[in-house]
C-alpha cells in the first residue's frame, strides 16, 4: 500500500484529489440532455468505478483481494447501498438545480454524519458542533427559499438525499472499523450499475447513450476513482480538522469551473445560494476549528 507520512506532501495530494472531484459537475454539464439519460449515466459510471477500483485493489492486495467482499458484512452492504443511493441522487440533484446548490448540500455532510452518529451510534455531540449544525441548516434553508421562489426544490431535495447517503456510508464505516472501505465503494459502483441496468431493461430504454456521452461518463467515473485513490494515500497523514477544510476544494472548484466562461457553461450562483453557501462554509470552518485539537485521522483504505 502506497503511504505518505509527511503532512507537507500529503496535503497537496489530498488537495489534488479534491480538484479531480471538482470537475465532476463540469463533466455532467457537458453531457447532452443528462436529465433524459440518468440511468445510462449511472450504469456506465458505476461499472467503471467498480472495474477500476478492483484493478487498483488487485495491484495493492494481490490476487486474494476479492476476499474483502466476504468481509463486508452488514455494515459494508448498508454503507455501499447508502453510497449508491447518494450517487443516484447526485445526478437528479445536479440536473434540476445549479451545481453550487448540489455541491453545497454535499458539503453539509460532516454535520449530517454527526447527527446520524448521535442517533445510531450514541456518539456525543458537543454544543459547539450543534452550533455548526444550526448554522449549516440555516444556510440550506436560505438556499431552499431561493429554489422555492424559482418554483423548483427538486434539485435541493436530491442534493440533501445525496448528502445523507454519503453520511450513511461514513457512519457505517465508524460502526465497524474493520469494514474494507475501498471494497465498499466498489460495491456501491456495482450497486448503481445493477439497479440502473434493471430499470433500463424494464423501461425498454437503450443501454448506451451517444459516443460523446459515453466518453463523458467514463471520464467522470475515472475522476472519481483517481480522486479516491489519492485521497486514500494522503488522508492518513492529515488530521480530521484539516481534511474537513481541504474538502472545500471540491466545492469551490466545482462552482468555479461551471462559472468560468472558457468552459462554455457560465453558471452564476443566485444571491440566495451565495448567502446560504457562505453560512455553510462558515459552519465548516468553525467545525474544523472545534476538532483542531482532536488527533483523529480519517483515512480511506
Amino acid at each position: 500500500m502506497i503511504q505518505v507520512k509527511n503532512e507537507n506532501i500529503a496535503i497537496p495530494v489530498v488537495l489534488f484529489s479534491g480538484i479531480l472531484w471538482s470537475f465532476g459537475p463540469l463533466v455532467v454539464r457537458h453531457i447532452d440532455q443528462p436529465e433524459l439519460i440518468p440511468w445510462q449515466y449511472l450504469f456506465a459510471r458505476g461499472l467503471i468505478i467498480f472495474v477500476l477500483l478492483n484493478i487498483y485493489l488487485f495491484f495493492e492486495e494481490g490476487p486474494d483481494f476479492y476476499k474483502n467482499y466476504l468481509k463486508m458484512g452488514v455494515s459494508g452492504i448498508v454503507g455501499g447501498a447508502g453510497l449508491g443511493i447518494a450517487n443516484i441522487a447526485f445526478i437528479w440533484s445536479i440536473t434540476n438545480t445549479s451545481a453550487a446548490v448540489t455541491l453545497l448540500c454535499l458539503s453539509s455532510m460532516p454535520f449530517i454524519t454527526a447527527l446520524l452518529g448521535f442517533l445510531f451510534l450514541k456518539e456525543t455531540i458537543s454544543i459547539n458542533v450543534w452550533i455548526s449544525i444550526v448554522i449549516a441548516t440555516i444556510g440550506i434553508i436560505i438556499m431552499a427559499l431561493g429554489d422555492f421562489q424559482k418554483g423548483s426544490t427538486v434539485g435541493l431535495f436530491f442534493g440533501i438525499i445525496s448528502a445523507i447517503g454519503f453520511s450513511v456510508f461514513s457512519v457505517t464505516l465508524r460502526w465497524k472499523k474493520e469494514t474494507p472501505k475501498f471494497t465498499t465503494v466498489a460495491f456501491a459502483g456495482i450497486f448503481c450499475a445493477i439497479i440502473s441496468l434493471f430499470i433500463l431493461i424494464v423501461s425498454e430504454s437503450d443501454l448506451l447513450s451517444t459516443s460523446i456521452n459515453q466518453t463523458l461518463f467514463a471520464v467522470h467515473g475515472t475522476l472519481v476513482c483517481l480522486g479516491l485513490i489519492l485521497y486514500s494515500i494522503g488522508s492518513k497523514a492529515i488530521p480530521a480538522a484539516e481534511l474537513t477544510l481541504l474538502s472545500l476544494t471540491e466545492v469551490i472548484g466545482g462552482i468555479f469551473w461551471v462559472w468560468l466562461p472558457i468552459f462554455g457553461i457560465n453558471e452564476v450562483p443566485s444571491n440566495t445560494t451565495v448567502i446560504g453557501g457562505f453560512l455553510i462554509f462558515l459552519a465548516i470552518v468553525y467545525y474544523s476549528l472545534i476538532i483542531k485539537n482532536n488527533k483523529r485521522f480519517i483515512a480511506l483504505n
